[in-house]
């Protein structure tokens, strides 16, 4: 995936403020799957348009521990990680409107907080069990984004909570598994889910709803 000039140049320019170094990691495999080779070479250009970022690619067979290591089971995917390792994944090509998203995150991955409110900081804080948000997106959706970057700035103001957001028409049998019918398609913990582009408040209540459920999202 080539990104145009004039948006490498733009990019450039928003990491010009990166405070700490990123490691943006890709799981791909030797015989491509799918859209491997765009998220690679994405990963690889934005990896050139700062000395702040710092990529890595492993190959999903060969690089087992890895895998292991980064929770990763399904490929192409990008791990996004700073000082600590958040939980934040991309999997499948993050184009579309969910290059911004990819873009912020670095940016508040750098920062190691969010522009999250401070209430909702607070309410964050209070978690303390195991959170898994999967978060169905499509590149064309412009709703999409919203969901995905509040998933995302959760799981780095908590270090329980953990997001993935997954591009739904790369991975037709979660869709499928989860009954994605439109997106932004949220689901919390596997038996919890929601869709929209909702305020942050009710991706806070969805995740008292899922926890009183008591599944445990550890191994998911």
């Amino acid at each position: 995936m080539v990104l145009p000039e004039t948006e490498k140049a733009l990019i450039k320019k928003k990491f010009e403020v990166l405070v700490n170094d990123v490691e943006l990691i890709v799981f791909t495999q030797e015989l491509e799957c799918n859209f491997c080779k765009e998220a690679r070479e994405l990963v690889l250009e934005l990896g050139s348009l700062s000395p702040r970022i710092r990529t890595k690619i492993y190959d999903f067979v060969k690089n087992g521990d890895e895998d292991l290591k980064y929770n990763i089971k399904k490929i192409p995917a990008i791990a996004i990680v700073g000082k600590s390792d958040h939980g934040i994944r991309f999997y499948g090509v993050p184009s579309g409107y969910e290059i911004n998203v990819l873009i912020e995150d670095i940016l508040d991955v750098s920062r190691e907080t969010t522009s999250l409110p401070e209430n909702i900081k607070r309410l964050l804080s209070e978690i303390k069990k195991p959170v898994h948000f999967q978060v169905f997106v499509s590149p064309t959706c412009p709703y999409c984004p919203k969901a995905a970057k509040i998933a995302h700035q959760f799981a780095i103001e908590n270090e329980k909570i953990r997001s993935d957001v997954i591009e739904m028409l790369e991975f037709p049998q979660l869709v499928q598994r989860y009954g994605v019918m439109s997106v932004p398609h949220i689901v919390i913990n596997e038996d919890t889910s929601f869709a929209g582009a909702q305020p942050a408040e009710i991706f806070v209540e969805q995740i008292h709803l899922a926890l009183s459920r008591g599944f445990n999202p550890m191994y998911s």
